[in-house]
């Protein structure tokens, strides 16, 4: 269980946090190696709790006691770690107040713009090298000294412009006696430079110039690698700008203006002035603006956003609508509660963000990987080179080492293995926020993808969650249409759920109510009224007739044994039949259990209610284990016992009634009946479809899991294979990597693992 904080927003009692939380975007982090020299150095910081850095959003999550450290410690640690942090993007006048929550996009349109700058400088400039360097006479022109010299410059242009990146990262690493992907980047390409312009320059160095054989160049191995990367650099960079469309998608649901009223008239407002006690007004067609509730107008507003539910919502006094929500029929004048952050759609906003932000346990093994990755990678690269001028110490065999040295640098770039993590866990916490699955973090969709043994609340889990009109059944001499009309009649007068329900079932059949005068209550007993003249009673059998009616009792027997609360007729004394009330499975109820069974998960039902009741709930949605008469505390015991016997336990109800048990399981999962609850009260939130979102989110969790290993698995495999083949291992039997093709291939694996992520965005397409 990650997150503890059980009760809504509005509900909790908790004790002053001691620790502040800050988020900052960071630019110029490369790879996994970056990530660790950024939380290294944060937490090193005295005051620092906990630091986190996400490679894929680009973005740290710090924790740090304010009396010993402060924000600007933070961000003077990153920087003199040798990377960026932006500032701020000050808000225009007309956006949207939730903005906020969201980070800007300019860190990320700059990175985007410069490498595709450099992508396309170095493409012109390498293009002519690859001509001039593969040509093999077939310009005699350029042969010679003359080509040589064109390739030097060009090359050189290509270090010094689009590379220049890689070399001051390298640089930056250094001064921390560290090394990343840019220290392999650097050192292959440099070597490459370096050696061929020794070879230009200096030819007389090299054994067998004085017979007129020229030295062999590599100009156009340092280009196309600077190229590679630099193509690989664009794609990631372009990937990792859709990560984030789900949150933004969110975010453009608010409107920027708002109607404020005033003593003298409406009056046009940015929507980030208003404050709570605001009155606002929201026409027809009109986005709700922040979180509040309705003191004039009724209007239907469509909540789905929200809620998932197509149906719009019929709002009148005292109603509370949330921002981003679009109000449909009529005017609106809504009182605000909430701005800001503080709304149910910044909130949603705010725990997307943050999962995607965060890492999931099998993390660590990537990241214990990187750590002595590069280092590792140093020394084959230099034992290769030194084995094979052992093998041929001539110019040709120093050309051959080179070549060896630089393939391996360059393929080993661990870029691939530091976007497979948080590439899929942000790509599947973004598809979850689309479908209405939110999810608080890596590590929940790590737990929940292992999740083998869910326990269900009844009440408002499986359940409508309010009790409605279900059975009918008619004394001789009457109709259920009477029945039903009479009851509703007495009911008119009753708060009580049960006359809610017959007074719905009524409404919904088309049963007119007749009117009712000398409505009486007698508490233990029933309720009674004159409906056209006839004492009409309902309530318990004794109190209700004189007379019994063995058939009528039967049935009664037989609806308790199902679950149902039965009630008495009687008119004047004399039996008329019983009619029954339940809180009935929702609909999705048993397709989302037969799903939950489908994916090999037990299911149990634990609820507070009576055992006949609960069980004939769990016989009609096929739940066969079933925990009745339980108190809170004992669903914590339940849970408990479960995780005791080696179950991965996931805990489902409504985040405040379960609330024990949701702290206790592995997974605390929320029917989302209000945003509050649902973002603040557990792990994941469904937040469309009630339970039908259950099995959707459990399959979604092991779809990230199932795309984390594979990414894992590429970015090992490309290192495991490529690596002897860039060193000369297997050059016995024909297998060489070149240099340019080491670039290719290393570019191909980080696209490959973005591109393997990104297809959780077609996760559930039909749902």
């Amino acid at each position: 269980m990650v997150s503890t904080n059980i009760l809504s927003a509005d509900s909790a009692v908790s004790l002053p946090d001691p620790t502040a939380h800050v988020d900052l975007p960071i630019e110029g982090m490369t790879c996994a190696n970056c990530v660790r020299r950024v939380e290294k150095a944060v937490r090193k910081v005295d005051g620092v709790v906990e630091a986190s850095v996400n490679f894929a959003t680009r973005r740290a999550s710090v924790t740090y006691m304010p009396e010993r450290a402060g924000r600007q410690d933070v961000i003077r640690a990153i920087v003199d770690a040798g990377y960026e942090v932006p500032a701020p993007a000050s808000r225009a006048p007309d956006a949207p107040a939730v903005d906020a929550a969201v980070p800007h996009d300019d860190a990320e349109d700059r990175e985007l713009a410069n490498a595709r700058r450099d992508l396309v400088v170095s493409t012109v400039l390498t293009l002519p090298l690859l001509v001039l360097g593969m040509s093999h006479g077939l310009i005699p022109a350029l042969e010679g000294s003359a080509g040589r010299s064109v390739q030097l410059v060009l090359a050189t242009l290509v270090l010094a412009f689009p590379a220049r990146r890689f070399f001051r990262s390298a640089l930056a690493a250094l001064r921390h006696r560290s090394a990343d992907m840019n220290t392999l980047v650097a050192l292959g390409v440099g070597s490459a430079w370096a050696y061929s312009t020794i070879a230009v320059l200096f030819p007389q160095l090299f054994p067998h110039a004085e017979h007129g054989h020229m030295p062999p160049v590599y100009f156009e191995a340092a280009g196309a690698i600077v190229t590679f990367v630099l193509l690989g650099k664009l794609l990631e960079t372009r990937a990792r700008k859709r990560l984030s469309d789900a949150v933004r998608g969110l975010v453009s649901l608010q409107p920027s203006i708002a109607h404020l009223v005033r003593a003298g008239g409406d009056e046009d407002v940015p929507v980030a002035d208003l404050a709570p006690g605001d009155l606002v007004r929201v026409r027809p067609g009109e986005r709700v603006p922040s979180d509040g509730r309705v003191v004039d107008g009724q209007s239907a507003v469509d909540e789905s956003m929200l809620t998932g539910e197509s149906m719009p919502v019929e709002k009148m006094d005292g109603a509370s609508v949330f921002g981003g929500t679009l109000n449909q029929t009529g005017a609106l004048t809504v009182r605000l509660t909430k701005t800001g952050a503080d709304t149910a759609l910044a909130r949603i906003v705010k725990a997307v963000e943050e999962a995607q932000g965060s890492k999931a346990p099998i993390a660590r093994l990537a990241d214990v990987v990187s750590s002595i990755f590069v280092p590792i990678v140093l020394g084959i690269a230099v034992v290769s080179l030194a084995a094979w001028l052992l093998v041929d110490p001539s110019a040709d065999g120093l050309a051959t080492a080179l070549q060896h040295f630089v393939a391996v640098l360059v393929i080993a770039c661990p870029c691939a293995l530091g976007l497979a993590t948080p590439a899929a866990v942000a790509v599947g916490t973004g598809r979850g926020a689309e479908l209405g699955v939110l999810v608080k973090g890596g590590a929940v969709l790590e737990s929940a993808s292992r999740v083998d043994t869910v326990l269900l609340d009844k009440t408002g889990t499986l359940t409508t969650g309010k009790p409605a009109l279900t059975d009918v059944v008619a004394a001789e001499g009457w109709t259920e249409a009477d029945l039903i009309q009479l009851a509703a009649s007495v009911e008119q007068s009753s708060e009580h759920p049960v006359a809610r329900a017959i007074i719905d079932g009524a409404k919904v059949r088309g049963i007119a109510i007749s009117p009712a005068s000398g409505f009486v209550s007698e508490t233990g007993h029933g309720v009674r009224a004159m409906v056209g003249g006839r004492d009409v009673r309902l309530g318990i059998a004794s109190w209700a007739s004189s007379t019994r009616d063995a058939s009528l009792e039967r049935e009664a027997e037989r609806l308790a044994a199902l679950g149902r609360t039965p009630v008495f007729v009687a008119v004047d004394g004399a039996p008329a039949g019983v009619v029954a009330v339940a809180d009935r499975p929702s609909p999705e109820a048993r397709s989302a259990i037969l799903a939950l069974t489908e994916l090999g998960i037990d299911t149990v039902m634990v609820s507070g209610d009576r055992r006949t009741t609960a069980e004939a709930v769990a016989r009609e949605l096929g739940i066969t284990k079933v925990e009745a008469e339980v108190r809170p505390e004992d669903k914590a015991r339940i849970v408990a016992e479960h995780r005791a016997n080696g179950r991965v336990v996931a805990m489902v109800g409504d985040g405040i009634n379960d609330a024990p048990a949701l702290a206790g399981a592995d997974v605390g999962i929320a029917i989302g009946h209000g945003a509050d609850v649902a973002v603040s009260a557990s792990d994941i939130a469904l937040m469309q479809g009630g339970i039908a979102g259950l099995p959707r989110a459990l399959k979604l969790a092991r779809a990230t899991l199932r795309t984390i290993r594979q990414n894992l698995f590429w970015a090992f495999i490309y290192n495991v294979v490529g690596i002897p083949i860039a060193a000369g291992a297997l050059a016995s039997f024909g297998w060489k990597l070149s240099p340019v093709l080491a670039s290719a291939a290393m570019a191909l694996s980080s696209v490959s693992v973005l591109a393997n992520s990104l297809r959780l965005r077609g996760f559930a397409r039909s749902a």
